[in-house]
């Protein structure tokens, strides 16, 4: 969903606590909305706003409220930005 490497997930989940995915008898993992929220969080602050793992770490637990509406504006803007090359190259091929 996330387009995410397993070992990425993996690794995030040994580094926060809000990644916690619950596991099956059998040792699969299912993750929750919020989970996917967690993971969502973490990716834009380690993927897109380039922090370290500590620094993370740090902005979770000092203002995880603010950086999760971050996240969501920026998703949102991303997708419309994705939406309007679709239109734009939509308009190149009719000419």
């Amino acid at each position: 969903m996330l387009g995410l490497p397993v070992s990425t997930l993996r690794f995030w989940e040994t580094q926060f606590p809000s990644v916690c995915p619950k596991r099956n008898a059998g040792g699969t993992r299912y993750y929750t909305p919020q989970d996917i929220e967690a993971v969502r969080i973490v990716s834009f602050l380690v993927r897109d706003r380039g922090l370290r793992i500590e620094a993370a770490q740090e902005e979770l637990r000092i203002n995880r409220e603010g950086i999760s509406r971050k996240a969501e504006a920026i998703a949102g803007l991303t997708a419309v930005r994705d939406r309007l090359q679709e239109l734009l190259d939509s308009l190149h091929k009719l000419r």
